[in-house]
């Protein structure tokens, strides 16, 4: 099968490799697409997040979903020809997180993409059949690969206890800005603010349903959401960007006893905050690490047309030129939100 490998920073090549063989609970999926993530690009652009280094070669992305054309000899609910998406991360089952539902923060999971486990931007995958969730018919495998992200902006909508009524701001209009408004206005979320300093996401995010849009080089961002709320302030706050300056503008926007949700992570991994501010509000604080639980709802949602996840999509691409994709996305931030790599 055709798999794209990362050789060195900023350089994937195509290299055939065999085949998998599915494990007597797993499936083996015929990738149809795969979404290209903001970490695949810090991967392939500076070869490291935080702890986790590649060490080439390795294989990128992790947002997928594709067909099933063979299934192990245990597995049951599932058969050759159902469409899935693969939820990318098999955790231990065994840890205290794991048995109290809080998948997400076991300590031996096993994610796609993430050093040293291969990606899924190749040709085919075996994974375990329960991390693939059965799309309906009309939900095209496309949508589905894009249910990974979505899962991220949805969890993070559930932390912040998203609700009709609310008035709330998601700062960054990426692809996990854009998830979280989808899911801010499916959960009944009155009003949603975005903020961002490219005019082609803030586009986006007023396309996708966005209350009000502002751009945070022309205006000041507090200043016009104060004026916007009459002076109150936003019940919840969703940041994204993984910058202190939005981070802060959060806090300074914020009503009192409001909740602000972090998802964006900083260069550094550090920021440093008006917590004099956030004190004198009683501010709740909540983080996002990635999801659990999520699938099956963030699918019935995209199938249910609560959620149109595929207009998040601005930019395809195909496998055979992944190289020239991966560096469009990294050279042209402004005016790629969210690309997709189609796997013939």
């Amino acid at each position: 099968m055709k798999t794209a490998v990362m050789t060195d920073l900023r350089k994937v090549e195509l290299q055939e490799r065999p085949v998998p063989v599915p494990g007597e609970n797993e499936v083996l999926v015929k990738i149809e697409y795969v979404g290209i993530c903001g970490s695949d690009l810090h991967y392939y652009e500076s070869g490291r997040i935080g702890d986790f280094i590649v060490e080439p070669p390795f294989v990128l992305g992790h947002e997928a979903g594709g067909v099933i054309v063979e299934t192990g000899a245990n597995v049951q609910d599932l058969k050759v020809g159902d469409r899935v998406a693969l939820e990318p991360g098999k955790t231990c089952g065994e840890c205290e997180f794991c048995k109290q539902g809080k998948y997400n923060l076991c300590r031996d999971v096993v994610f796609f993409a993430t050093p040293p486990v291969d990606g899924v931007f190749q040709e085919y995958v075996a994974h375990e059949a329960g991390l693939c969730f059965k799309l309906p018919d009309h939900v095209s495998t496309m949508e589905g690969a894009l249910i990974e992200p979505l899962a991220v902006g949805m969890h993070a909508a559930r932390q912040g206890g998203a609700c009709l009524g609310q008035t709330a701001v998601v700062t960054g209009a990426g692809c996990i800005g854009l998830v979280s408004l989808l899911s801010l206005k499916a959960m009944g979320v009155s009003r949603v603010i975005v903020v961002d300093i490219m005019e082609k996401r803030l586009e986006k995010a007023r396309e996708l349903g966005a209350d009000l849009v502002i751009n945070g080089k022309e205006e000041d961002a507090v200043s016009r959401i104060m004026e916007y709320t009459g002076g109150k302030g936003a019940d919840l706050g969703i940041e994204t960007a993984g910058s202190q300056i939005t981070a802060g503008q959060l806090i300074r926007a914020a009503k009192k006893g409001a909740v602000i949700v972090f998802v964006g992570y900083s260069a550094s991994g550090e920021m440093t905050l008006p917590i004099g501010i956030a004190l004198d509000k009683e501010l709740t604080f909540k983080t996002v690490f990635r999801y659990r639980n999520i699938y099956p709802m963030a699918i019935d949602a995209v199938a249910s047309g609560k959620i149109d996840i595929k207009n998040i999509v601005t930019d395809y691409f195909d496998l055979d030129h992944i190289q020239e994709a991966l560096e469009k996305c990294v050279n042209n931030k402004a005016d790629i939100v969210k690309g997709v790599i189609k796997i013939e």
